[in-house]
């Protein structure tokens, strides 16, 4: 099937709205399933896929289908998603340096709603590379953005922890 039903994001998006309705074997063939209406190969089933794996524990598959997700040209609204799930991926395989240099690359990439979670996943790389003080900086930094108070101090002091300086 050259294009999927209309309603093919909508059945996907239904399946993970009720993931913990399954277990692992009988969410991974519902998602096959859905997969299968795309063409072979196809960057966002590719995704999914990867997607689904990761949520069940299969971290080794799951990184295959993310690198074919991105071989095959994933759209970006979800290639940032698809950045942050590989490299938790990555880290849960030992590799977090590969984790640490695809996340400080995404920070570096562009902006948007998803820059916490690059921060938070990148605080966790960071962390299991033995740079505690820096994941400690960073997640206070994205932390201090959501206080309804104390911002600026919170900042503050994240960026000494960042830079190996006094706060201000």
């Amino acid at each position: 099937m050259i294009n999927p039903a209309p309603d093919w994001e909508q059945r996907m998006a239904d399946l993970w709205g009720n993931f913990d309705d399954h277990d692992p074997g009988d969410f991974l063939r519902k998602v096959e399933a859905l997969t299968a209406e795309l063409p072979p190969g196809n960057a966002v089933g590719e995704y999914e896929l990867a997607s689904a794996h990761d949520s069940i524990g299969n971290e080794a598959e799951a990184a295959d289908h993310y690198r074919r997700a991105f071989a095959a040209g994933l759209p970006e609204a979800r290639r940032r998603q698809a950045t942050i799930q590989y490299a938790s991926t990555l880290r849960n395989l030992g590799r977090a340096e590969e984790s640490v240099a695809l996340l400080t690359a995404e920070r570096e990439a562009g902006s948007d709603e998803l820059d916490d979670a690059v921060t938070a996943f990148l605080a966790l790389a960071l962390t299991d590379v033995g740079r505690e003080r820096e994941a400690t900086g960073l997640a206070l930094g994205a932390l201090s953005r959501h206080l309804p108070r104390y911002n600026r101090s919170l900042s503050n002091y994240a960026k000494a922890l960042t830079q190996d300086g006094p706060a201000d």
